[in-house]
């Protein structure tokens, strides 16, 4: 009985074990780890395309909000758990002047549209737009905006989804367009009235923003523009504004953590597979050309695209973040 009742329990351990290796949940010291703040349809694109050439079962990703991430490479280096980062290349470049924690990779961001330091291999550009819910805005009433400062009017009130800059990337595109715009200190008192008028929908993520206005809970909204694309071709009632204060847009790239030996020459051939085979699926998602062989079709192509003046780097970033959080202090005063 005894001897029984050790052969099914060894059977059990035996068919655990498989079970955790099989979905990358056992020891991870064999195996790759890629720390992502990419969105879920990124991240598929990135597992895709490692399984289909030869990488199942070789690397687990570690899903992580850009703050997060951004904040474990900077406080971490080469001590971070991870040896593939991708994550926004401003991030990327601070970490490296902060710990010299990349490798140098060959050959994976030759012939970029924009120069990039060879340690960053760019796989995505995240764009910001506004949109509506065409169905909310007739229930309440409301023109279609046609800029960001639109929303400063006040029979917008409540009506606004905007995602947070303390916890998203995409909410930076929201305060590059209106600083980008109209200035320091007229920015600030346009984002004090957005704020405001943004109430209860305050968002951690860009798709947290398009989730509210898809239910009808806000009636305009601001978030990625390919994802806002998705879900009107998916016959949602949103319909796609292009701001007239720019589509602004930000990178995101792959880098391999200084870390010697096997692992990392396998996790920087991973990153040239990901860049050479799973770049064309990315393009589709995410419709902003990074290389000189990207096309884009013409009717995915921004109405207003713009650049940031000068170089985005996490300094910037945390000014942005005072002068949002200052109008947003403004904003509930009022």
């Amino acid at each position: 009985m005894k001897l029984k009742l050790k052969i099914v329990l060894g059977v059990l351990l035996c068919l655990i074990l498989l079970y955790f290796s099989y979905f990358g949940l056992g020891s991870s010291t064999d195996k790759v780890i890629i720390s992502s703040n990419a969105d879920e349809e990124a991240i598929d694109v990135i597992d895709k395309t490692l399984k289909q050439h030869g990488f199942k079962g070789e690397y687990i990703i570690q899903p992580q909000s850009t703050s997060e991430l951004g904040g474990k490479m900077i406080a971490e280096g080469t001590n971070i758990e991870a040896d593939i980062v991708t994550q926004s290349t401003y991030y990327l470049e601070s970490a490296q002047k902060e710990n010299n924690m990349f490798a140098n990779l060959k050959h994976t961001n030759k012939k970029t549209l924009d120069s990039y330091p060879n340690y960053i291999t760019p796989l995505l550009g995240n764009m910001g737009a506004l949109f509506v819910n065409i169905e909310a805005l007739k229930e309440q009433r409301l023109e279609t905006p046609k800029t960001i400062k639109d929303l400063t009017k006040p029979e917008y009130k409540n009506q606004v989804a905007i995602p947070n800059i303390m916890d998203s990337s995409t909410g930076w595109l929201v305060i590059q367009s209106v600083i980008g715009q109209y200035g320091d200190k007229a920015g600030e008192q346009i984002l004090t009235k957005l704020i405001k008028h943004v109430g209860p929908h305050l968002e951690s993520s860009g798709s947290g923003t398009l989730e509210k206005v898809e239910s009808g809970e806000a009636a305009v909204g601001f978030g990625l523009r390919a994802q806002v694309i998705d879900s009107e071709n998916k016959g949602k009632p949103i319909h796609l504004i292009d701001p007239k204060e720019g589509n602004y847009s930000l990178v995101e790239g792959a880098a391999v953590v200084k870390k010697g030996g096997k692992k990392q020459e396998k996790a920087e051939e991973m990153v040239s597979i990901i860049q050479k085979y799973g770049r064309q699926d990315l393009l589709e998602k995410y419709p902003v050309p990074l290389y000189e062989k990207d096309k884009v079709a013409k009717d995915q192509l921004p109405a207003y695209p713009r650049k940031w003046e000068g170089k985005l780097t996490v300094d910037l970033l945390e000014k942005h973040q005072d002068l949002f959080n200052k109008a947003k202090k403004e904003a509930q005063n009022k």
